[in-house]
């Protein structure tokens, strides 16, 4: 199977985190009325998927990088479309959120084992082209979900949302038995030492911890973006839920077309230098969107920050994993399960937090600009510095060098 073939299947796969917002994140409002609960307790359903993303990924990466990708990979999407199922039946918030948090937990065998597929078969630059072709399919869902689940939301409503994302875990289970190979030899699996030593070892790489901690900064604006859009855009604004999914998707649009642009200005400029200044922009977009809600700008304006935001960070995104993953492809599974961690952790705590008195537009464009400030501080005070005192090894000399690891054309 050619490199650009499963790119495909992985970003397929790695839709598991977006679908399970965004398909029926325009029916938040209505799920919220018909449970009898308060918008806090709707968005924490969400809150739930994401915390189960996040631990599952944890148990998932070092199981994957010793017994392979394969197994965990099928068990995590079978799963995935029986608690879909259980979604759509529940009777009242408390069980969905517990439904939700299990949901999570197999979906996540999807964005970790997707992401520790690429750097088994990638390095150096040619990771980040890879990683930025996931980016380009897995975007799909975050451009069609929303369009589709406003839709669905008035026709079928939120229990009929989730009965088809049943059927899409159904028909990614299939995918994945049929058309990913295992990209993991026995003789390349971590067969001992336990899952404690798998990250302790991992872990010891203070540059990698600073990825961690910029991951975790930016999960919370990500975060609080997702979980206040819908309300800002359709209770503040008075956009209709089809108004609204439109507006999600064509964000959703910019961070493929960011994707697309770091892909090929990757190779001349390295990622280094564009995960720098990458993630600086992006915070000053944050920061310009909070002060427009301030000052009454209005809907254009917040729009505009917000697609500037999604346009540099769909590019940002996949820098960063490329750079934090460069020294630990014999622990791929491991380091791919904390990078995950971190940006899906502390953002479904965060995001309910701020909105207990209610949400708005003044509440999310204040938590982004925070997040995405501390973040592009850290980056310029700890990353940044490390990165010129690394060693240079053969994959960081690629990385430095912009050497094509795989071969020319492949991606």
């Amino acid at each position: 199977m050619s490199l650009r073939r499963v790119a495909i299947v992985l970003g397929l796969l790695e839709m598991f985190g977006p679908i399970s917002m965004d398909l029926y994140m325009p029916a938040l409002p209505r799920l919220a009325t018909d449970l009898g609960t308060s918008q806090s307790l709707a968005q924490a359903t969400m809150s739930a998927c994401m915390l189960g993303l996040a631990l599952g990924q944890l148990v998932v990466g070092p199981l994957s990088d010793r017994y392979g990708r394969r197994t965990p990979l099928l068990i995590g999407v079978g799963m995935f479309a029986v608690l879909s199922l259980v979604c759509a039946v529940t009777p009242s918030v408390e069980l969905l959120l517990a439904a939700r948090f299990f949901q999570g937990l197999s979906g996540s065998a999807g964005i970790v084992i997707c992401l520790a597929v690429a750097r088994d078969l990638a390095e150096g630059v040619e990771l980040v082209r890879l990683l930025a072709m996931l980016t380009t399919v897995g975007a799909l869902a975050p451009i069609v979900a929303p369009v589709v689940g406003g839709q669905l939301a008035a026709v079928i409503g939120w229990r009929g949302i989730f009965a088809v994302l049943a059927a899409i875990g159904a028909g990614l289970f299939v995918l994945a038995m049929t058309s990913l190979p295992e990209s993991l030899p026995p003789s390349a699996r971590h067969t001992s030492g336990g899952g404690t030593g798998q990250f302790r070892a991992v872990l010891r790489d203070r540059l990698f911890l600073s990825f961690l901690v910029v991951g975790a900064f930016g999960g919370v604006a990500f975060f609080t973006y997702l979980a206040s859009i819908s309300f800002v855009l359709q209770d503040s604004f008075g956009l209709s839920p089809q108004w609204f999914s439109v507006c999600f998707a064509a964000n959703a649009v910019m961070s493929v077309v960011g994707a697309q642009i770091n892909r090929v200005v990757v190779r001349r400029v390295g990622p280094a230098r564009m995960y720098t200044v990458g993630t600086v922009i992006t915070a000053s977009a944050a920061v310009a969107m909070c002060v427009s809600v301030l000052f009454h700008a209005g809907l254009v304006v917040l729009l505009i920050a917000l697609a500037l935001q999604m346009l540099v960070g769909g590019g940002t995104q996949s820098n960063g994993s490329a750079l934090a993953l460069a020294d630990h492809g014999e622990r791929a599974g491991t380091a791919a399960a904390l990078l995950g961690t971190s940006s899906f952790a502390v953002g479904p705590i965060v995001a309910p937090l701020v909105s207990l008195s209610g949400t708005s537009p003044l509440s999310m464009s204040l938590t982004m600009a925070v997040a995405y400030g501390c973040a592009a501080v850290l980056v310029c005070v700890a990353v940044v510095p490390r990165l010129r005192r690394r060693p240079v090894e053969p994959v960081v000399a690629a990385i430095e060098a912009e050497v094509e690891v795989v071969p020319p054309g492949a991606l």
